[in-house]
């Protein structure tokens, strides 16, 4: 039997309101990918509306704009490239100090995890 360690890292307000987990992750990064909201809410198969409500929701409770609509489409803020790159960065920074502590704990390799299986809160 392999045991394999799973955790969710996910960032709130004060108000215990999602700011950014997994799913908003994927909408930067797609958005940062396609240059556009459109065509990332089409890779990930999620209604426009959508992916704008949840783009606009993270705005709200940062207090700043993290996506910019250009002419030519659109593009993550100053400020949103480095809420992706400081979110990445943690949920990194959580995953390998909790194989670090599964492998002491358990005595068994972790397994690392894989993005696709945690959902967003």
């Amino acid at each position: 039997m392999v045991l394999r360690v799973r955790s969710k890292i996910w960032i709130e307000n004060d108000k215990g309101q999602l700011v950014i987990g997994t799913g908003r992750l994927r909408i930067l990064q797609t958005i940062l990918e396609t240059g556009s909201i459109n065509k990332a809410a089409q890779k990930l198969k999620q209604p426009f509306r959508a992916v704008w409500g949840k783009i606009k929701a993270t705005e709200e409770r940062c207090g700043f704009k993290i996506v910019e609509r250009t002419s030519e489409g659109s593009k993550l803020t100053r400020e949103g490239l480095e809420l992706l790159w400081t979110y990445t960065r943690l949920r990194n920074r959580c995953e390998k100090f909790t194989d670090t502590q599964f492998s002491d704990l358990f005595g068994t390799s972790a397994t690392t995890q894989d993005p696709k299986d945690t959902a967003e809160h």
